[in-house]
């Protein structure tokens, strides 16, 4: 190996980068893939088909007509509060995936052993999004846009809780909040004494791993928690009187949000960038924390990314969209009660084998 010394700003501009990389191309791929394809082919339609090979370019064509419309600021709006709000739901989204491992030496920070507390920054940064949507909501000067802001800020301090309680179990089993050391602890893991498959941990916080997809789900505001957006009562909610580019970064915040946080699910519950250890074994001479896993790992991670994402998205256009009372109720009487009973139970079979 050739190792490369490189000034500080010229490794923040390759961290940059990588971060584009990592947020902005898988966006586009489940764009297509899901929103215009696999929704298309439930509801026995084609969707895309005009623009470049089976529709392969509409993507292109939908971003090339939002930066040719007008940015339009309402009258009344605050307006650089107006301005700033999408740009900080979409930090939210680049500081996420700074902690995210894909290979044994292979993070955007913290290198080889990852950050000590990686879980708990990802955990702490997910909630920058709320700022940012209570922003474009009062800053818009609009009756839909408040009532959207203040709706989905109290529906993500709600799912926020359960979210974190269903992480508390990981952490617990791992014994780590470091991202790489939930993933080794998986890898490494046995199940009654077999080691072959490792411990993924969407096994044995199953429970765990339910509430976690379903808070994710009302996190990115997709349905069935879509009501901070609904558009039947307020036409798009916070993002009502925004048009151009600055609603695609809106749009573009909350597909890439989706994929960060299957990337996230993945690392938690699938074993992150680690494959099966009998698929490990059955290659002589490779090893876990081999430098070809840096190749391997990535690829791993967007397989399983696109698993998650698959079932966020098929519950999207498959279920009713919840009342602002049931919503609530399931999340402070249903969700949190339940993650609490798992980490008590986890907390126990950790004391006691």
């Amino acid at each position: 190996m050739i190792a490369i010394e490189l000034a500080y700003w010229q490794e923040a501009i390759l961290k940059l980068l990588l971060g584009f990389a990592i947020v902005l191309p898988p966006a586009g791929i489940t764009v297509y893939l899901y929103l215009f394809k696999m929704v298309s082919f439930m509801q026995s339609r084609l969707g895309p088909m005009e623009a470049g090979p089976y529709g392969s370019l509409q993507l292109v064509a939908e971003i090339g007509k939002w930066a040719q419309k007008e940015d339009i600021f309402p009258t009344k709006a605050d307006r650089f509060v107006y301005a700033a709000a999408p740009f900080v739901v979409l930090i939210s989204t680049f500081l996420l995936v700074l902690v995210v491992p894909f290979g044994p030496d292979l993070a955007i920070i913290g290198g080889e052993n990852g950050v000590d507390t990686g879980i708990f920054f990802a955990l702490a940064v997910s909630s920058i999004s709320v700022i940012g949507i209570l922003m474009a909501g009062w800053a818009s000067a609009s009756k839909y846009s408040l009532l959207g802001g203040l709706r989905a800020a109290g529906q993500l301090i709600a799912y926020e809780l359960p979210l974190v309680l269903a992480v508390v179990g990981v952490v617990i089993q791992a014994g780590t909040l470091s991202m790489q050391g939930i993933v080794s602890a998986q890898y490494e893991g046995e199940i009654f004494g077999f080691g072959g498959f490792g411990n993924p941990y969407f096994l044995t916080q199953f429970v765990g791993f339910m509430i976690f997809l379903i808070s994710v789900q009302a996190e990115l505001a997709q349905a069935p928690f879509d009501m901070p957006v609904a558009e039947s009562e307020l036409v798009t909610g916070y993002m009502t009187e925004y048009s151009g580019m600055r609603f695609l970064l809106f749009f573009i915040g909350e597909f890439a949000t989706a994929n960060v946080f299957a990337f996230i699910a993945a690392t938690l519950f699938l074993g992150g960038w680690a494959v099966p250890p009998f698929l490990v074994d059955m290659i002589p001479g490779l090893e876990i924390d081999s430098w070809a896993f840096n190749l391997i790992g990535p690829a791993v991670m967007i397989v399983k990314m696109l698993l998650l994402t698959f079932v966020v998205y098929w519950v999207r256009f498959t279920f009713p969209r919840f009342r602002e009372d049931q919503l609530q109720r399931f999340a402070w009487k249903v969700l949190i009660p339940i993650s609490l009973v798992n980490i008590a139970v986890t907390g126990l079979l950790k004391v006691v084998f």
